[in-house]
C-alpha cells in the first residue's frame, strides 16, 4: 500500500475529526497524544524484550503492532495538517542524504570553466608561524613560500588559538571547493564575471565564512575542540547551510560540511599544539593534513 492510500484510508476511522468552523484543539491534540502514548508502549514491549529474553515470543509481533498504530497516528496528524505523507517522507529521506553524505565521485569545482589565474589551486602548502609581539602572540601566513594577509591574533580577552582560524578556511576550500577568504589570499577571485565576483568572492560572502567560522569555533570550543567527536549536532550544520543557502556552496550536503569542519579541527588542534605549521591543502583528495611543525617561531619585526 503507497502513503497516498494509506492516510486516505486511515482518515475513515478518525473518532475525533476535524469540523470546518469549529474549534479543531481536540482534534488534533488526541492524535498528538496517542503518537507519545504509543511510542511508550514501543519502549514497554522492548523493555519486556530486554527482562525476558526470548521467553517474550510475541516481540516482534508486537512491535509491529506499535509501529503500525504509531504510523496510524502520524497519518492523522498529517492529514489535519494538511500536509501528504507521501511529501514527508520524500523530503525525510532528502534530508537524512544530506545529512550523512559526504563522498562525491569528483570533487566539486566552483570555477572550471574560468581562467587559470582566477581558479583555486587543487594542491598548495600553507605555513603558519607563531610570531612573538609585545603582549600578544601573532599568526603569519605563508602560501607555498609567499607571505598572505596580515598577522592575526586571538582577538579574545584570553589566548584560544583563534589566531590559527585560517586552517578552517583552508578546510572549507580543501573539502567543499569554496572558500571567498582563501580566494582572497590566494589573490584568485573571479573578476573576469563581475557579479560571480561580486556575490561569490565579494565582502558578504568573506564575512558570511568568518561567521560560520565563528560559530563552528563557538560550537568546538564547548566540545573539547571536537577531540574524539566523530560527528556534528545537526543543529549546527543546518544553521550553516541556512546562512549559506544563498551562495554556490549551499550544493554542498550537511555531511561535506561536517567533513570540512572536523578535519579543520583535526589540523587546528595539531597546528596549536605545535604553536604552528605546515599543512597540505588538496582539493583533489578533498583533504587538508598537518604536515609538522614550522620549526619558526619568529620575534615580532
Amino acid at each position: 500500500m503507497d502513503f497516498r492510500s494509506y492516510q486516505k484510508e486511515a482518515l475513515r476511522t478518525d473518532r475525533v475529526p476535524a469540523r470546518d468552523g469549529a474549534d479543531d484543539a481536540a482534534s488534533l491534540i488526541v492524535p498528538m497524544l496517542g503518537l507519545a502514548g504509543e511510542t511508550g508502549q514501543l519502549l514497554s514491549e522492548y523493555k519486556k524484550h530486554l527482562r525476558d529474553g526470548e521467553a517474550h515470543r510475541l516481540f516482534k509481533e508486537r512491535v509491529s503492532e506499535e509501529l503500525g498504530d504509531l504510523l496510524w497516528y502520524i497519518a492523522n496528524v498529517a492529514s489535519k495538517f494538511d500536509l501528504s505523507l507521501s511529501d514527508i517522507a520524500a523530503a525525510n529521506l532528502a534530508k537524512v542524504k544530506q545529512r550523512w553524505a559526504s563522498e562525491r565521485t569528483e570533487p566539486l569545482t566552483f570555477d572550471a570553466e574560468l581562467p587559470e589565474g582566477e581558479r583555486l589551486p587543487r594542491k598548495f602548502e600553507v605555513e603558519l608561524i607563531d610570531v612573538e609581539g609585545e603582549s600578544r602572540q601573532r599568526v603569519r601566513v605563508l602560501i607555498d613560500g609567499t607571505p598572505f594577509g596580515a598577522e592575526l591574533t586571538d582577538n579574545a580577552y584570553d589566548p584560544d588559538g583563534y589566531r590559527f582560524h585560517d586552517v578552517f578556511h583552508f578546510a572549507y576550500a580543501a573539502v567543499l571547493g569554496w572558500s571567498p577568504i582563501t580566494r582572497a589570499l590566494l589573490r584568485r577571485k573571479r573578476k573576469s564575471q563581475p557579479l560571480l565576483d561580486e556575490v561569490e568572492d565579494g565582502g558578504r560572502a568573506a564575512v558570511i565564512e568568518e561567521g560560520v567560522a565563528a560559530l563552528a569555533f563557538d560550537y568546538a570550543r564547548r566540545h573539547r575542540f571536537l577531540d574524539g567527536v566523530a560527528a556534528l549536532d545537526f543543529q549546527l550544520l543546518r544553521t550553516i547551510k541556512d546562512m549559506t543557502s544563498h551562495l554556490e556552496v549551499r550544493q554542498c550536503t550537511t555531511g561535506e560540511w561536517e567533513q570540512a569542519i572536523l578535519q579543520g579541527f583535526k589540523v587546528w588542534r595539531a597546528v596549536l599544539a605545535a604553536r604552528g605549521g605546515r599543512i597540505a591543502v588538496d582539493l583533489d583528495a578533498r583533504r587538508i593534513s598537518f604536515l609538522g611543525p614550522s620549526g619558526r617561531q619568529e620575534p615580532r619585526a
